[in-house]
């Protein structure tokens, strides 16, 4: 039976009044929490430049360092063989795989909050092996360990802010983890851009040690933050979920908006159990992919969805830059400072990136994703001509470089946040765990398949694509776009549950138009005083699961 202190809980029909209105406190809250994104930024930024340090190169191949001042084709050979290279950096993205689905299991067994703390745990003990490393094997096995612990956090990082965040700003703060990646990924550059000189150990592992300090401040700060008030109502402690959503809303615990709030997430999740109920520890996975898949609020429908939309963000290229820039300006032949010019697209990634905070929630997730996928498509095909035409003219380069900045810029503004805050937005709390650590990892799953198979296109000693391999991108950048356009739902100003009804009831194209016309509370049953039905609250703390 309920607690005394739940046996009545205030709920309402109004639309409007499910949630309490936006203070600084939850703004402060969600932003500390999108700190994650630094350590995934920094991590998978790093080893762009690591990669073209002479030392580093040396080290790892034994190949003799190129006499100074010698050419372009008599310094050719002073490179990281492209296995090496392939090897080096998708093993990240493999242990982040596994790392998020794993998460997705954590994250409702021990919380939100506990999985993030112990994904900072397993990372800093990969960045450790990482530092003590002077050869490939244990470089190797600690980016493998390290991509476990970004794994936990890429995964989880997501699913806590999307459940804690007001509606009105969920998209700007979860566009903020996007940020964060993007200041992670500026801090790396600047690091190897200090270091790339050192002739000594010192110049790979500063880089690799620098990372530590931010899985610190992050597991440190997190422990301070309340847990996610879903992962009460899932687990049928409605009394914590009640003190935690005053926590996080500033607000009296028998305030009208805690109580309307705590009413509606969990009338809208004994809703979802009613339609797909509850069972053992592999029903919980298999309940993912339920439903028919041309219904567009089934359960399998959101999940192919989920996975789908963070396939096509890797399918931008955009990683490409970011992993081999170095290594693709250097192989161009006409930059002097290639590492300066991997900090300049860095550095337009960082200032891009905040436009989306106002953006993603003025015009919407499915406005940003469909103009962006333009935008990038068109910059990705211009860059493959020039390069392909006149890649030897030094005019030609400056003007690609140029290309890709604003294809950068494009990335940055719309898919780089806007995949992450839809699939934080389009799952039902029975699977919402699982289906965001699965959605994850199709990231992480195609990040490594872009990474093991992208040396063998640009190497000089294999495809040796160069700038031919814009036109891979900007194929695959129109179908992000044609994707855009006919699947992805427009979920801007909804909270976690109004999504809910909005998939059920209308489809992706004509999503915009939706409006919220009842709540999962009027509908699932309320008593002549105005408050939740007894039964629902009963049903819900019975049914309490970690799966």
């Amino acid at each position: 039976m309920p607690s005394d202190k739940l046996a009545e809980v205030a709920a309402t029909t109004d639309v409007d009044r499910i949630e309490a209105p936006i203070t600084w406190k939850a703004y402060l809250m969600c932003a500390f929490a999108a700190f994650g994104g630094i350590y995934f930024g920094y991590d998978s930024g790093y080893i762009n430049g690591v990669k073209a340090m002479p030392y580093f190169i040396h080290q790892q191949t034994g190949l003799p360092y190129p006499p100074e001042g010698a050419s372009k084709a008599d310094s050719a050979y002073f490179v990281l063989e492209s296995w090496r290279d392939s090897l080096i950096t998708s093993i990240l993205s493999a242990g982040t795989f596994f790392g998020a689905i794993i998460a997705g299991d954590l994250a409702d067994f021990i919380g939100r909050r506990l999985t993030i703390i112990s994904g900072c745990g397993v990372f800093m003990v990969g960045v450790i092996l990482q530092t003590a490393s002077s050869g490939l094997g244990l470089l190797v096995a600690g980016r493998l360990v390290a991509g476990f612990g970004v794994g936990f956090v890429s995964a989880i990082i997501i699913l806590y802010m999307s459940e804690c965040s007001p509606r009105k700003i969920r998209g700007a703060v979860v566009s903020g983890y996007q940020f964060a990646i993007t200041i992670g990924l500026l801090l790396a550059a600047c690091v190897d851009y200090a270091t790339q000189d050192r002739p000594d150990t010192g110049s790979y592992r500063i880089p690799i040690a620098v990372q530590m300090l931010w899985a610190l401040i992050l597991g440190a700060g997190i422990a301070y933050l309340p847990e996610s008030p879903r992962y009460f109502v899932k687990r049928g402690k409605l009394d914590n979920a009640a003190n935690v959503l005053a926590r996080l809303r500033g607000q009296p615990i028998d305030s009208d908006y805690v109580q309307h709030e705590l009413a509606e997430i969990v009338a809208n999740h004994e809703y979802e159990l009613s339609v797909v109920p509850q069972g053992s520890y592999w029903s919980s996975w298999t309940n993912c992919f339920k439903g028919s898949l041309f219904k567009s609020s089934s359960n399998l429908r959101r999940t192919i969805l989920g996975t789908s939309m963070q396939m096509m963000q890797q399918w931008t290229g955009v990683n490409f830059i970011f992993y081999f820039g170095t290594s693709f300006f250097t192989q161009l032949g006409t930059i002097s400072n290639p590492f300066f010019i991997s900090l300049i697209t860095t550095l337009v990634n960082v200032l891009s990136t905040p436009i989306s905070f106002w953006t993603i929630e003025r015009f919407g997730r499915r406005p940003l994703l469909i103009w962006g996928a333009l935008g990038m498509l068109i910059c990705e095909f211009l860059v493959a001509i020039m390069g392909t035409v006149d890649g030897q003219n030094p005019a030609t380069v400056r003007a690609m470089i140029s290309f890709i900045c604003i294809y950068i810029f494009f990335f940055a503004s719309t898919w780089g946040p806007g995949a992450w805050v839809v699939i934080g937005e389009i799952f039902p709390l029975p699977i919402r765990s699982r289906g965001v650590a699965l959605s994850t990892s199709s990231n992480w799953l195609w990040n490594c398949i872009i990474t093991v198979i992208t040396p063998y296109l640009v190497g000089p000693d294999r495809g040796n694509l160069g700038a031919k391999v814009f036109f891979l991108w900007g194929s695959l950048c129109t179908a992000c776009f044609v994707y855009a356009y006919f699947l992805v739902p427009e979920t801007k100003g909804l909270s976690l549950e109004q999504v809910d009804k909005m998939l059920e009831e209308t489809t992706p194209r004509n999503s915009s138009r939706w409006v919220p016309h009842s709540t999962f509370a009027g509908e699932r049953g309320l008593t002549e005083k105005g408050t939740l039905a007894p039964e629902i609250l009963a049903d819900v703390e019975r049914k309490g699961s970690v799966v």
